[in-house]
């Protein structure tokens, strides 16, 4: 079996992780091929073993992962739980080496962090749901509360939606100036005054972390809805009329 092909974040060099894009597993049809969610359609057996194929080139160790809602709970994980049990949360903590974290995305901002010296990692799913209710900042109190500095954190927002992708609501807008003020206006962009205008997801989930006093923070900059042959994308198949989507996985363990 050939591991199925991910991209690693610079800042996080020391820590087991990886950004998985949809090649190097079994899946077929609007799947294919590396599709590790098991709330799509797809079948079970496929996903499983994409899943397995994962977890294998994170070292072997068991892979956990949430049923994820758009919320800002974050689950601390001291052993691992069978495939698709997972609790209703949009991120983990562990301090624990024998386990791989991990979170689903398809257009979302899947966030890792790593405190090496700690020895504490966490996994976030960040939507703009989460990213505005303050997902990113719950993951890093959960970490603090195991022994984590946050100055001594290191984050990576993997591959999500890119501005160019996405295009929004006015009301949309407005929720975010609402909440965190006119500084929220430079993450929107519009190609001329009376367009609708496109929202910098990574850009504000960096910003979010960037307030915190993290040791770093990385954004890989790779737009999943851009690359139909590189990840897998709501937005897209939805624009395309399809019924279903598979979802990529972004994963972190401690070595």
């Amino acid at each position: 079996m050939t591991p199925p092909p991910f991209h690693r974040a610079i800042g996080l060099d020391g820590v087991r992780h990886g950004f998985f894009g949809r090649r190097g597993g079994v899946s077929e049809g609007i799947y294919s091929s590396l599709n590790c969610g098991l709330g799509s359609s797809d079948s079970r057996e496929a996903v499983v073993e994409n899943r397995d194929r994962v977890a294998e080139t994170m070292g072997g160790r068991p892979l956990v992962t949430l049923h994820q809602i758009h919320s800002t709970r974050v689950v601390t994980v001291d052993a691992p739980w069978a495939p698709g049990s997972g609790e209703q949360a949009d991120a983990m903590v562990t301090a624990r080496r024998g386990v791989t974290l991990g979170v689903l995305t398809a257009d979302c901002a899947p966030i890792l962090f790593a405190d090496p010296k700690a020895g504490v990692v966490g996994a976030a799913h960040a939507g703009w749901k989460g990213a505005l209710s303050g997902v990113a900042e719950a993951t890093v109190a959960a970490m603090v509360a195991l022994g984590a500095r946050p100055d001594d954190i290191r984050t990576a927002v993997g591959p999500c939606i890119g501005q160019a992708s996405y295009e929004v609501g006015p009301e949309f807008e407005a929720r975010f100036l609402e909440a965190d003020g006119p500084a929220a206006a430079r993450f929107f962009t519009r190609a001329e005054p009376a367009a609708r205008p496109h929202f910098d997801l990574a850009g504000y989930v960096a910003d979010r972390l960037g307030r915190l006093g993290l040791g770093s923070v990385e954004v890989l900059g790779l737009d999943t809805a851009a690359g139909d042959g590189d990840f897998f994308s709501f937005r897209r198949t939805t624009l395309a009329g399809l019924a279903d989507y598979g979802r990529e996985l972004a994963t972190i363990a401690l070595d």
